[in-house]
């Protein structure tokens, strides 16, 4: 799925012990030179664990009070679920 920056997306998330995954939100924060890789900053709605929170949280599609976390990650485009939004610039 081709995505934009600052666009807000589905993905699963594994856990740390990678026993599971979730399905979590992310920013798109830009594309790898590689072919169909993304950067993706994770979307948290607890607050205390957040580097910056998310004024129009509900313009960029999600359901509570979220915000960035500082974790920079390389995904392939095609683990992406679905696209919930955009954040404003």
């Amino acid at each position: 799925m081709r995505c934009s920056r600052d666009e807000v997306v589905l993905l699963p998330i594994p856990f740390t012990d990678l026993t599971s995954r979730k399905v979590r939100p992310a920013v798109v924060v830009g594309h790898s030179s590689h072919p169909g890789d993304l950067f993706v900053v994770p979307i948290t709605s607890r607050l205390a664990n957040v580097d910056c929170v998310l004024g129009d949280w509900e313009m960029a599609g999600l359901n509570v009070p979220c915000g960035i976390k500082s974790q920079l990650a390389t995904i392939e485009d095609r683990m992406v679920i679905k696209r919930v939004g955009q954040l404003r610039q």
